[in-house]
C-alpha cells in the first residue's frame, strides 16, 4: 500500500515538472522572438565575394545556415532585430531592392523585411513604424531580407536572414538615435 501511495505521488510530481517544463519552454520560445515559425531546411553555405561593409555576415564553406519562410505574427507591436543595411549600389545589400527594382540612398528611411513580413511584395511601399530608444520613426519597405536565399552573388554571398529582421538604412538607425556600429537592436514594429 505504501509503495502504490508513493508510486502515485512520484508520478503527480513527474507531471507537475513535465507541465511547468513545458510551459518554461514555450515562454522561452517566444521571448525568442520565434511565434512558433521553424526552419523550413537548411542552406549549405558558399564563400565567395562577400562585402563586408556595415558588419556583413559572410557565408562559410560547409556551414549550414537555417531558412524560414515564415516569421512570427505580426501583432501592434511586433518584436524584432533591427540590422543595418546600406540599399546603395556597388555596397554589402547586393542587388537593387525588390519592391522598385532601384537603389536608395543611405538618407532614405527605408527597410528590408525578412520573408515572412515580406509576404511575397504585399508590404512594399507601405510604411511601417518602428519604437526603439525611446523613439519612433517611420520607414517604408522597400526589400526584402531574404530568408530562405543567400550564400551566393545575388545575395552577396550573406547567409539568410533570420525570420525576424528589420534590415534599416543607417537613416533609420540615425533617426532612432542609435548607433549603427551596433550591427543588431531589438526593436518593436508596427504597420502604419
Amino acid at each position: 500500500m505504501a509503495a502504490k501511495s508513493l508510486l502515485r505521488q512520484l508520478t503527480l510530481v513527474l507531471v507537475f515538472a513535465l507541465i511547468h517544463l513545458s510551459n518554461y519552454l514555450v515562454s522561452s520560445h517566444r521571448s525568442l522572438g520565434l511565434g512558433g515559425c521553424h526552419p523550413s531546411g537548411y542552406l549549405p553555405g558558399t564563400s565567395g565575394d562577400c562585402k563586408r561593409g556595415y558588419d556583413s555576415d559572410c557565408c562559410q564553406d560547409g556551414k549550414m545556415y537555417p531558412q524560414y519562410r515564415c516569421s512570427p505574427p505580426v501583432t501592434g507591436s511586433t518584436r524584432a532585430q533591427m540590422t543595418v543595411n546600406c540599399f546603395a549600389e556597388n555596397c554589402d545589400g547586393g542587388g537593387p531592392s525588390e519592391c522598385d527594382d532601384s537603389y536608395h540612398s543611405d538618407n532614405e528611411m527605408v527597410v528590408a523585411l525578412s520573408t515572412g513580413w515580406y509576404s511575397g511584395g504585399s508590404r512594399c511601399h507601405k510604411n511601417i513604424r518602428i519604437n526603439a530608444n525611446g523613439k519612433s520613426v517611420v520607414a517604408k519597405v522597400v526589400d526584402e531580407c531574404d530568408s530562405v536565399n543567400g550564400c551566393d552573388d545575388e545575395h552577396d554571398f550573406q547567409p539568410p536572414c533570420p525570420n525576424n529582421v528589420v534590415d534599416a538604412s543607417p537613416a533609420v538607425w540615425r533617426a532612432l538615435g542609435i548607433d549603427d556600429g551596433i550591427g543588431v537592436y531589438h526593436i518593436t514594429w508596427s504597420e502604419e
